[in-house]
């Protein structure tokens, strides 16, 4: 009767430090899990970013839009056949819809246009004036040394108030240089700079210069 009770309590005690182990295993598999999840995290978010800006780019260059795959589901499953059918009709709907309202509000910017100055006219003060993109370009150039978004954005307004140049456009217009290989971006931290991509390269007078002097 003693050896069978020595028997179980040392099976017991087996048991209790199997168990033990394998909370301690199970804890150390759960902080690994969330670190994980957490790094994923933080790169969805960082490409969920860089979407944005890049859909941003895609406008200002003027190019179609590019057929993305739809994400899988939660379970890893991808989206029923249906699904992906209806969705891709509504998207269909909406780009003829917006199609259709851009045709709209284009012809009618036209005919204001038109009827603001009709042919005989004097030219518009705005004509010849550089661009906001050469400006942007123009000003890389001269600085030689990156510039965050802001920086640029500051000293356009200087130079050019009548403008009301902003922040979010001036880094939208970046992007698009950079999606051009026309100018170039670096992080430094969480923050962005900007710089012309080969300085010495650039010819001619700069069109912010030219447009100072003039």
């Amino acid at each position: 009767m003693s050896d069978t009770t020595t028997a179980g309590t040392e099976l017991t005690s087996q048991y209790a430090a199997q168990v033990i182990s394998d909370l301690e295993r199970n804890a150390k598999e759960q902080e690994r899990v969330s670190a994980e999840i957490a790094a994923l995290q933080e790169q969805l978010t960082a490409l969920q970013h860089d979407h944005f800006v890049l859909l941003n780019v895609q406008q200002v260059l003027g190019t179609a839009p590019t057929p993305v795959q739809p994400a899988a589901g939660p379970d890893g499953a991808a989206v029923p056949a249906q699904r992906k059918k209806a969705a891709a009709e509504s998207g269909a709907d909406k780009r003829t819809r917006a199609k259709n309202e851009a045709g709209t509000q284009k012809a009618t910017t036209s005919k204001k246009s038109a009827d603001k100055n009709p042919p005989g006219n004097a030219a518009s003060p705005k004509a010849g004036r550089p661009t906001l993109v050469e400006l942007v370009r123009s000003y890389l150039i001269e600085q030689g040394n990156p510039r965050s978004a802001a920086e640029v954005a500051t000293a356009l307004d200087k130079t050019h108030p009548e403008r009301g140049i902003k922040t979010t456009v001036v880094r939208t217009t970046l992007e698009g240089l950079v999606a051009k290989n026309q100018a170039e971006r670096t992080k430094q931290g969480a923050s962005v700079f900007y710089t012309a991509p080969d300085t010495a390269e650039q010819t001619g007078a700069p069109v912010q210069g030219k447009a100072q002097a003039e």
